[in-house]
């Protein structure tokens, strides 16, 4: 059993058949069914069933995933290393973060990344919190920064930012700028928030909603945003609240666009964490990225954060009310 056949197994889940793996792979598609039948004749099992006309894993294709990931990212690592050896300044280095992590700070630690390790091919590609996980296991990306730890035991996850939540409203709402004693006075208002996502940790419905359930509330109004600059434009419009960090909304704080609901009994914050995977192999240009993430995120300081973000269409509005 060699990586090369572990990895056209993982080709074929993920991209749901043999024909589409062999574009991925640039085989053809003999090639990739025999290098499955000698894998399955190895094992003595059948990796996949075909069923309804679709390929899917057998019971023993799905105990093998988490193995061969692991085994496929380690002979990365591996050549990773060997290569290494000659080019200690230079190589790929692939960073996966949750979107919304993607903003000015992000820009501003990447710029300076370049600037200093020009020989550098830094990547970098967007996703869920689980599925910026799932990057780093399969050694799909190098370093991963998402939110809040997962609980993988082949995964280490590094706290580098703990950021207190707050209410957020438009300029002109009634509150703005003010202090409420408790969260029980805002059940009344629409709330906006990210939908209820399989993988998603950022602030999303269910989090919204769990801060009014600890205090015996339930009904709230609210309405699913997949967007976060959808979400930062509504509540300018007074379409409703969000909870959201400050770094979220620090450009529409100093602006004057976006005001603040101080609540006294309000206590949520939402961790950063840096995700790499335990006792995988980092190159010294991935440990100059990661010392370079660290430090700047130990500053803490969201005021410094600059640059616009890039507006993004808003994605569909689904208004709907929630019982908890």
């Amino acid at each position: 059993m060699d990586s090369d056949a572990l990895n056209t197994f993982l080709v074929v889940h993920r991209r749901g058949g043999i024909s589409n793996a062999a574009k991925a792979l640039h085989r053809s598609q003999p090639a990739i069914s025999r290098r499955i039948a000698l894998l399955e004749q190895e094992l003595g099992v059948p990796l996949f069933e075909r069923i309804a006309g679709r390929t899917r894993l057998s019971d023993a294709g799905r105990v093998l995933i988490p193995y061969a990931e692991r085994a496929v990212a380690a002979a990365q690592d591996a050549e990773q290393a060997i290569r290494a050896l000659t080019k200690q300044n230079s190589g790929p280095v692939s960073l996966a973060v949750t979107g919304t992590l993607a903003d000015g700070r992000l820009s501003g630690i990447m710029k300076r990344f370049a600037a200093e390790n020009p020989a550098v091919a830094l990547a970098l590609r967007t996703a869920t919190s689980a599925e910026v996980s799932d990057l780093i296991r399969r050694g799909e990306a190098t370093i991963g920064l998402r939110y809040n730890a997962g609980r993988a035991g082949d995964l280490a996850c590094e706290l580098v930012l703990s950021e207190a939540l707050q209410v957020v409203c438009a300029s002109d709402h009634p509150l703005a700028g003010k202090r409420v004693k408790r969260l029980a006075e805002l059940r009344g208002e629409r709330w906006i928030a990210f939908p209820e996502t399989r993988g998603r940790r950022e602030i999303a419905a269910a989090h919204v909603f769990a801060l009014f359930l600890t205090q015996g509330l339930g009904d709230v109004e609210w309405t699913a945003v997949d967007s976060l600059t959808a979400q930062k434009r509504l509540v300018e419009a007074g379409f409703g609240l969000a909870l959201l960090a400050q770094s979220h909304v620090a450009e529409e704080l100093r602006t004057g666009t976006i005001s603040t609901i101080t609540v006294g009994d309000l206590a949520a914050d939402q961790r950063i964490v840096l995700v790499t995977r335990r006792g995988g192999f980092l190159s010294a240009a991935a440990q100059r990225l990661l010392e370079t993430i660290r430090r700047d995120y130990a500053k803490g300081d969201v005021s410094n954060i600059r640059g616009r973000r890039k507006k993004s269409p808003a994605r569909k509005v689904v208004a709907r009310r929630r019982r908890i």
